[in-house]
């Protein structure tokens, strides 16, 4: 954890957890950097972050602990690293009085590009033409062209809008699904997650992105039936979360060309065990759930607790920041 403590000496340490394979220390130099009158001070072990959290103000990182809760009398503000906070202890922070924001939106341009090559890709057959390059083959092969295209994105939160806005110039046609269709949205097409809405988005794509976050609503949600709608030449691109895509039911589709392709970052299970048969599809694009990784993590990161800080120096309070859940 990193602690961002104000007009206090504070010793420097190094975290032993990684995010994306970056480390605490190097949010702490971007955090003393974007706000040199704070001092920012890095935990190594959990009794120091206990130590810390006791004369913190503010605090960042992966997760706290309930227990340390107890102690941390002047903590304001949790600044979670990740945009995901279900892992919280949401509760106990806000019987403390703690705010609390997430990293929503940190992800948005890294992913979406993530998503536009791997669309790319599958659009002019870049799998195949590796695959011959290893077998020194000169031998032409036909491709797709992506311009002309439907591209369905189930999800509009912040990484779906930005893989809206990323498509824009393609000329494409964009369906999106999302949780509340009466807001309407960024794409040519707002449908709900009504059976209705979903399939008739599947069965007109060309592309289906799943960009959405793994609720009640949404595990299981590409199954058999919604595979079935998909037309053969479609490609499935899942940067959301594993579950959302029933795995058996899409190695069948897979298996007998119901579909064209698939693109995961994620998978279910996770990681995906190495003698998976997914990973002998040779129309399969697997990573691993790292299409979030980008150098200008911690960049993005300090900038949204930045903004938060200089409107609480300007309010006086912890109140509606950007990115707040709670």
């Amino acid at each position: 954890m990193v602690t961002v403590v104000r007009d206090m000496s504070v010793d420097i340490a190094v975290l032993r957890q990684k995010i994306h394979g970056l480390d605490a220390e190097d949010l702490a130099d971007v955090l003393r950097t974007r706000l040199p009158e704070y001092e920012v001070a890095v935990a190594t072990t959990p009794a120091e972050e206990r130590e810390l959290l006791e004369e913190a103000t503010v605090a960042t990182g992966l997760a706290i602990e309930p227990d340390d809760l107890e102690r941390a009398e002047n903590l304001e503000l949790f600044a979670c690293v990740y945009a995901g906070t279900d892992h919280l202890p949401m509760e106990a922070l806000r019987e403390h009085g703690v705010s609390v924001t997430n990293a929503s939106g940190v992800h948005g341009p890294n992913i979406a590009e993530w998503v536009l090559g791997a669309i790319l890709s599958f659009s002019r057959r870049f799998h195949v033409a590796w695959r011959r390059k290893e077998r020194r083959e000169w031998r032409s092969y036909p491709g797709f062209e992506f311009q002309g295209s439907t591209v369905s994105i189930i999800g509009l939160g912040a990484i779906g809008e930005t893989v809206v806005d990323r498509l824009s110039s393609f000329d494409v046609h964009t369906i999106g699904i999302r949780y509340s269709p009466e807001k309407g949205g960024p794409t040519d097409e707002v449908g709900g997650f009504t059976d209705a809405d979903l399939h008739d988005a599947l069965s007109r794509s060309d592309y289906v992105v799943i960009a959405a976050p793994l609720t009640d609503l949404t595990e299981g949600l590409i199954d058999a039936n919604a595979l079935r709608s998909m037309p053969a030449e479609s490609v499935l691109v899942n940067v959301g979360r594993g579950p959302i895509v029933d795995t058996d039911a899409l190695m069948d589709a897979l298996q007998v060309n119901a579909i064209r392709g698939a693109a995961l970052d994620v998978t279910d299970p996770e990681p995906l065990p190495e003698d998976h048969e997914l990973w002998g599809f040779d129309n399969v694009l697997i990573t691993p759930h790292n299409a979030g990784h980008t150098p200008r993590y911690f960049d993005r990161l300090a900038g949204i607790l930045a903004r938060n800080l200089e409107r609480v120096e300007k309010t006086g309070d912890y109140d509606d920041l950007e990115n707040q859940v709670a």
